[in-house]
């Protein structure tokens, strides 16, 4: 595999990080590292951005809207959004769902939904886990039966990110009860302006609203609105799924990660010697880049394989477990480094104005930051579950 960048791709990478230092909003700089949360608006002004450019989906076929990247641009991309601390564009409508529309969707659906995800009109929410049925995605119970040109649902969704702010979502949804448990799964669009929809907040621990349950009690839902053929859901699940797992592997938000931390680990703390110069953190430090480096080389095997044409496989099973644990240990080590000024309890403390006076800017986040990323071994498929999926594929066992 040949990993020099060619002429055009160097060029390119000066195009697209002059593009981000030209155009990205002022007001979005440094907002989550003081404290603030992204607000609906924030993510918007950037998705907009980047849709009139043309770079918002930067895996779509051109048909659709897509730029035309080759899989080397389009990890150039994603190093430098990462490089300049961008807001990330969210996955739900632009990395999940529009695959499974274009994919498996008929025209009317694509013609009706994939321009308003360019576009950042509708936004969208993801209906996979209950309570009950998350890693055993296929024991989910939401049921979805047939009235006429309709589907009556009703069930619990939980985890929900960022339902309070949703158009739209896309909802697994049991049709069939008495077939095997993949086989019986359908896969819905639902407007969450629908009568019986109702968001609920879940806080987390670092004090955000970011996730939410969401019930549906008798949600009519219009049968062209289901995406495939019914009970055949699960097809478009795990289509969906192998891009999101992917996706979660975020090595080069790792890589600028680590870069953060041994800035932090390199300050001198109330007068004491910057940990960086403490031989085992420092190790710490290297064991951890010289992970995100093999976890690299393999992304790059796994772009390698979709310019080629094949779809995602094990591999993303790979990427999934190894970049969300390294995502997890720069958390660690950050809290780590910002000792005791990480105490979560400090944020809020301060001046009259309400700022953070207590310790160093750079621990305001350090606890919030570790608690939120603990979900990440979890969601898209627990690392568990992974493990048995690559023993199958890759093992046969």
């Amino acid at each position: 595999m040949d990993l020099s960048f060619s002429p055009e791709d160097v060029a390119f990478r000066e195009e697209v990080r002059r593009f981000i230092d030209e155009n990205y909003p002022e007001n979005l700089k440094g907002k989550l590292d003081e404290g603030e949360e992204w607000s609906k608006e924030d993510y918007l002004s950037w998705h907009r951005i980047l849709g009139k450019k043309g770079w918002v989906a930067p895996a779509w076929p051109t048909e659709y809207g897509g730029p035309g990247w080759s899989a080397t641009q389009r990890y150039i991309f994603s190093e430098e959004l990462a490089r300049a601390d961008t807001i990330p564009i969210l996955p739900f409508g632009i990395s999940m769902v529009a695959p499974v529309i274009y994919t498996f969707g008929t025209p009317e659906q694509k013609a009706r939904f994939l321009p308003r995800i360019l576009s950042g009109e509708d936004w969208w929410c993801q209906g996979y886990s209950e309570p009950g049925a998350g890693s055993d995605l296929a024991s989910l119970r939401t049921k979805a039966e047939r009235d006429g040109d309709h589907y009556v649902v009703n069930g619990q969704k939980t985890w929900t990110t960022l339902a309070q702010h949703a158009d739209w979502g896309f909802f697994l949804v049991r049709t069939d009860a008495s077939v095997k448990a993949q086989e019986g799964i359908s896969f819905l669009l639902i407007d969450m302006k629908t009568p019986g929809i109702t968001v609920r907040p879940i806080i987390t621990l670092g004090g955000e609203h970011e996730v939410n349950e969401v019930w549906l009690e008798n949600v009519r839902v219009p049968v062209e609105n289901r995406v495939h053929e019914e009970n055949k859901g699960w097809t478009c699940a795990k289509f969906l799924l192998a891009h999101e797992r992917t996706g979660i592997a975020g090595v080069a938000r790792s890589k600028r990660g680590i870069e953060k931390l041994r800035a932090i680990a390199a300050a001198e703390l109330d007068g004491d010697r910057a940990l960086i110069e403490n031989p085992f953190f420092k190790r710490k430090i290297a064991e951890l880049e010289i992970d995100l480096a093999a976890l690299e080389f393999t992304e790059l095997r796994g772009l390698a394989a979709l310019a080629a044409g094949k779809p995602p496989g094990a591999e993303s099973s790979l990427l999934k477990i190894k970049g969300t644990e390294i995502q997890q240990r720069i958390t660690e080590l950050t809290l780590e480094a910002v000792g005791h000024y990480g105490a979560p309890y400090f944020r809020g403390f301060g001046d009259s104005d309400n700022e953070h006076a207590i310790g160093p800017d750079y621990a305001l986040r350090a606890a919030p930051t570790y608690f939120n990323m603990r979900k990440t071994s979890i969601y898209g498929g627990s690392n568990e579950i992974q493990r048995g999926i690559i023993a199958k594929m890759v093992l046969g066992l």
